[in-house]
């Protein structure tokens, strides 16, 4: 009862905001807050008790109603739903984005959450489908219509467009997979497919679906070079939609080609590992690349995220139980810290009006230091710092990648595990350019080219060292420090960073278990 309901709420209070007409008032935030709110409630119930719910849904296809939560999916679904209620709560703390009423998007936004803890606790292929498709339209909208107002309508179009044709895309290549999946096992049932482990497939045919599932889902991580639609919806989405586009919807894609490749067709993934590892480093490098030359913050994130990816990708290509698990770690991880990221930079830009660093402005450390420092966390932990929860993804995924399983090629694996360190040395330069351009106000003063006397764009500051305003000291440019409910959230996913570095058998040890039989296919859930 507690799982059905965790399902039912969210997607019955979306269903009640869209269909109230007019603005926001105290009704819609009263609807979307205790929503969120016990929806998260029985989320941590249904994790502590493992709960499952299995019934007959479409019997001429052999489909049926299962959901159900095991430790590959446990810390999945309370990421899902307590960020969702932080979205909310920043949400309606501050001012609801202009293009549409309150009521449409504190729905959209129950809607992705509905649709993407259905995806981490189904336990049939097809229906599994169905849930990832669930946040399809509602992300549109908010990217469509919530999006940045500064931005022209072109602009909002074209990056909502991106999103819908490449996920369509990713969508129908995945589908054609889990049909030629189910059809050659003769279930769609996720824990009988994991059980049999590729069993009475071909060599061939296990690689031909392996690939079609992991070109459909690597482009919903994404993984290079199909990541070019994330930069434009990260830096068009309003600040909910880029927290659950980084934080959760990324998520589905990696956790997809979790339950879908790796425990399904694992010969198939074993083939298909060199090109696997092969993209996810390049991502690691390109992403880093982009970071150090991006101008704007919001695409920065974007691009470090398919940096971040990568590492996911490295760690799934080892084929041992240590790189699933430094796989899943490194999911939470990056999804905990891009939210943090993504809320303090949106804050940010509501309040300048761009988030172009070539605008020169006064440092957070004098303006507002609170802020500054959460950005500070983020950021060091976007670089991997030791003691906090990225450092362990990053650090397990390259050990794993170094001592890969017996049947991937070791030496190809141990390359790009050279490569990849060499991406954290990308990841630590851009996030030390941003912390000193951002936190230190020293822009006008960039060697890089970040910014100059005449050459801010969108903001009202001209260089420091040409005697002109900096925008952040006037009252007009002034940034006001976190406070309030908004100031609770970063601070709450500044503390989860550091505990979940400092104690990362808390995620490890829900995981682990779970994760070995997952590889040996003995299946999760019973």
């Amino acid at each position: 009862m507690a799982l059905t309901l965790m399902l039912l709420l969210p997607l019955l209070g979306a269903v009640a905001l869209i269909a109230i007409p007019g603005d926001e008032s105290p009704v819609e935030r009263w609807i979307a807050l205790g929503t969120t709110v016990l929806t998260a409630l029985l989320a941590v119930v249904v994790v502590a008790g493992r709960h499952e719910v299995d019934a007959p849904w479409i019997r001429s296809l052999g489909i049926r109603w299962h959901f159900g939560v095991d430790g590959i999916s446990a810390a999945l679904v309370l990421l899902t739903a307590l960020l969702t209620v932080a979205v909310v709560v920043h949400a309606l703390a501050g001012r609801i984005p202009a293009g549409g009423s309150g009521s449409t998007f504190l729905g959209c936004i129950l809607l992705v959450e509905t649709g993407a803890l259905a995806t981490f606790l189904a336990r049939d292929a097809i229906l599994f489908f169905i849930a990832f498709e669930v946040v399809l339209v509602p992300m549109w909208v908010l990217i469509r219509s919530f999006g940045d107002d500064h931005v022209p309508d072109e602009r909002r179009s074209d990056a909502s467009g991106r999103f819908v044709l490449f996920t369509v895309l990713g969508s129908t290549l995945m589908l054609v997979g889990i049909l030629f999946l189910v059809h050659h096992q003769g279930t769609s049932d996720l824990t009988e497919l994991a059980r049999l482990h590729g069993e009475g497939i071909s060599r061939s045919l296990e690689t031909a679906i392996a690939g079609m599932l992991l070109l459909g889902l690597g482009i919903k991580v994404p993984l290079w070079p199909v990541h070019t639609w994330l930069p434009p919806a990260h830096t068009v989405a309003p600040t909910a939609g880029s927290v659950l586009l980084a934080a959760v919807l990324l998520k589905m894609g990696t956790y997809g080609i979790v339950r879908l490749v790796v425990a399904t067709v694992p010969s198939g993934l074993a083939a298909l590992s060199p090109v696997l590892a092969i993209l996810g480093v390049v991502g690691i490098l390109w992403g880093g690349l982009a970071c150090l030359v991006e101008r704007d913050l919001k695409r920065l994130i974007a691009y470090s995220s398919v940096a971040h990816m990568g590492f996911v990708a490295l760690a799934i290509a080892s084929g041992s139980d240590t790189g699933l698990q430094a796989a899943l770690l490194g999911n939470i991880a990056h999804g905990v810290v891009a939210a943090l990221l993504f809320f303090v930079v949106g804050d940010l830009k509501e309040q300048w009006g761009s988030a172009d660093l070539r605008t020169v402005r006064a440092g957070l450390r004098d303006t507002s230091p609170r802020l500054g420092i959460v950005l500070l966390i983020g950021l060091a932990a976007a670089l991997g710092l030791p003691g906090l929860v990225s450092f362990w993804g990053e650090f397990l995924a390259l050990y794993a990648a170094w001592s890969p399983a017996p049947d991937r090629p070791a030496m190809l694996l141990r390359v790009c595990v050279v490569l990849g360190t060499v991406g954290l040395a990308l990841a630590a330069a851009y996030s030390l350019r941003v912390a000193r351009l951002v936190w230190s106000g020293e822009a006008g003063r960039s060697a890089d080219g970040a910014a100059g006397p005449g050459v801010a764009a969108g903001g009202t500051g001209t260089a420091a060292a040409a005697g002109g305003p900096v925008e952040g000291m006037t009252g007009a440019g002034a940034v006001v420090d976190a406070r309030g409910a908004r100031w609770a959230v970063v601070l709450t996913l500044a503390v989860v960073i550091v505990v979940l570095g400092v104690l990362p058998q808390l995620l490890l040890g829900v995981s682990g278990p779970d994760a070995a039989r997952l590889i040996t296919g003995a299946g999760v859930l019973p």
